[in-house]
């Protein structure tokens, strides 16, 4: 993930939620401490997060529709989940990555 992403990603995580996640919030979602989390988030916003947070980031992109549902969270798409059923059940679990983003943030 480049720094561009990541401020890309916490503006879509702030539309989604419909409220403007902070610096700090970002540190927060990374678990970053909060004192000096922020300045990282800033950093890493022009230099790009490092691996660990990126592969926590990702997990929580997909609380957006902008972002894909990762291969190994896709269990929409096997044979024993009938087709018409796939995108209730898509949001449903979108749903659940914004509560868990939600419950996160405190």
């Amino acid at each position: 993930m480049t720094g561009p992403e990541l401020k890309q990603l916490r503006a879509d995580l702030s539309e989604v939620l419909g409220q403007a996640l902070t610096a700090a919030d970002m540190a927060k979602l990374c678990g970053l401490p909060e004192k000096g989390g922020a300045d990282t988030i800033r950093r890493w916003e022009v230099s790009g997060p490092t691996l660990a947070a990126t592969k926590v980031l990702r997990v929580l992109a997909m609380a957006s529709e902008r972002y894909p549902i990762m291969e190994k969270f896709d269990i929409f798409d096997r044979h024993d989940v009938r087709e018409d059923e796939r995108p209730a059940r898509r949001a449903a679990f979108r749903a659940q990555m914004r509560d868990e983003v939600l419950r996160r943030l405190g």
